[in-house]
């Protein structure tokens, strides 16, 4: 049966293009607003900028919050709306679609000196603008956002995706050197670089360091939580980020589709965060699973030693006592990328059809020959980003025999004395704790050398179990059953 009262929000119906630039439900706006002091929206001069709206809706929730706050102050309500449209809320929309929805949004009309408008302004565009942008190309990318020039060099009659916020050296710009107490949204999070397999750059990074060069008072954005530990380009953004001890709020979602909703998957997850320019002090962090939020004890994001933020404050405790012991670690035994220098689509001379094994001649092989009749172990380049609990983390490694090589399919951990000492690294890596510290790190599908750099190297002249291992760094009742619950088993 009908429900002839249901009256849905238009902006809770709008559908994610892809999830490169993902609409925000109002309820998740809401949430991010909550995160701020709530008397600056009693105040007649706190301004807000939405430099990346699309549906509109951040900018459309902080006006209903404003009109409560102020309905004391400025009884007349359309002077108050005129105030708050005009003085208070601003934004910069993505493409010219979205600058429409924003403005229909806000002002009841596309055309902000529209006779439909709730408040009239003198342009169309009021305080949300749009201008099409071109990319600044040098050496086949864009100076400003690293879009490839091959992909998104498209003429004016197409969009380019030339984000008006990060395409200029001066953001203070837009509207006439103006101060922001509070910026706020959901940026676009990445661009494709013309790359295989839709590879594809983050460049949400960007317009937080744009944000950040107004100096606001207050900063709230929901971004993807692959900088964490990863991502292309992210080394210098992660490292500021983690040090910054001005991030006094961080909401962290395991999985996507629990901050945005059914259907929204983003590998490694997403987060929204509070930073505040004028206080400084540990974070209160808070980890979403399903329907269970776990609020961890307050701490700085950076841990000493550590390059990433770990996410989980049990995995704290559990790195401390590892990094203890000042071992060497596993990365220095980790290939890079495409370890023999070859591409998953290479063949050799011949393939033995009956078991898959591709047959190469050794002058084949562009690098590390040397390697080719060593024993070692193989495991996968790339598995998934542990959307599901628990995680399995890696793919099954493999003894390879002295004679063997491989494509970039795998990386190569290496070299060993014999295949037995080669079965006793396998017998570690397929160890809880072996994953659960790689898990730390790792916050995508791709597992390169790095995401082995928590995880101390053994003696492998025997095999290794968890009780041993848990024995060793002495870890506690509490620390084992928290990796036991967050790691499956292999076998």
């Amino acid at each position: 049966m009908v429900n002839s009262n249901y009256n849905p929000d238009v902006l809770n119906c709008i559908a994610n293009l892809s999830n490169d630039e993902v609409f925000t439900p109002p309820e998740l706006a809401n949430r991010v607003l909550d995160l701020l002091p709530q008397n600056l929206f009693t105040s007649p001069n706190t301004t807000f900028l939405d430099p990346f709206t699309k549906s509109g809706v951040f900018l459309r929730e902080i006006v209903k919050r404003l009109d409560r706050g102020l309905r004391d102050l400025i009884p007349d309500t359309q002077y108050r709306i005129d105030h708050i449209l005009h003085n208070q809320v601003f934004g910069i929309a993505i493409t010219e679609l979205t600058s429409y929805l924003a403005r229909r949004s806000l002002y009841c009309s596309k055309r902000a000196n529209g006779k439909y408008s709730v408040s009239q302004f003198d342009s169309e565009s009021g305080n949300i603008l749009y201008t099409n942008r071109s990319h600044t190309w040098e050496n086949g990318k864009c100076k400003y956002c690293g879009a490839s020039q091959t992909v998104y060099d498209r003429g004016s009659e197409a969009e380019q995706y030339a984000y008006m916020f990060i395409h200029t050296d001066n953001p203070k710009q837009f509207f006439g050197n103006m101060k922001f107490d509070v910026i706020v949204g959901n940026p676009p999070y990445q661009l494709s670089d013309g790359g295989a397999q839709a590879s594809a750059i983050p460049i949400y990074n960007r317009f937080i360091v744009q944000a950040m060069k107004l100096k606001p008072r207050y900063l709230s954005m929901i971004i993807p939580a692959r900088w964490y530990g990863g991502g292309r380009g992210l080394d210098d953004f992660r490292s500021a980020m983690i040090g910054d001890k001005h991030i006094r709020v961080l909401h962290d979602f395991l999985n996507a589709s629990d901050c945005f909703g059914t259907g929204v998957e983003i590998k490694g997850g997403v987060c929204y965060f509070l930073w505040d320019r004028d206080n400084e002090g540990p974070c209160c962090i808070y980890t979403h699973n399903g329907d269970t939020v776990v609020e961890q004890p307050s701490r700085y994001l950076k841990e000493k030693n550590s390059d990433v933020f770990i996410r989980y404050s049990e995995g704290v405790t559990i790195y401390h006592k590892v990094s203890a012991h000042k071992e060497k670690t596993m990365d220095s035994l980790v290939s890079s990328q495409k370890p023999f220098g070859l591409r998953t689509f290479v063949r050799g001379s011949r393939t033995r059809m009956k078991d898959g094994i591709i047959l190469y001649e050794r002058g084949e092989i562009i690098i590390h020959q040397e390697w080719i009749d060593k024993a070692k172990v193989y495991i996968s380049a790339a598995y998934n980003a542990g959307d599901t609990y628990p995680h399995q983390i890696l793919g099954q490694p493999i003894v390879g025999e002295p004679g063997s090589c491989c494509t970039e399919t795998y990386v190569v951990i290496c070299p060993f004395k014999n295949s037995a000492e080669a079965e006793n690294v396998v017998s570690y890596i397929k160890t809880k704790f072996f994953r659960f510290l790689v898990m730390l790190k790792k916050s995508s599908q791709h597992a390169a050398a790095q995401v082995y750099s928590f995880v101390p190297i053994q003696d492998f002249s025997h095999p290794w179990t968890d009780e041993m291992l848990y024995k060793k760094y002495g870890l506690t009742d509490t620390e084992i059953a928290f990796i036991e619950s967050m790691i499956r088993s292999m076998e």
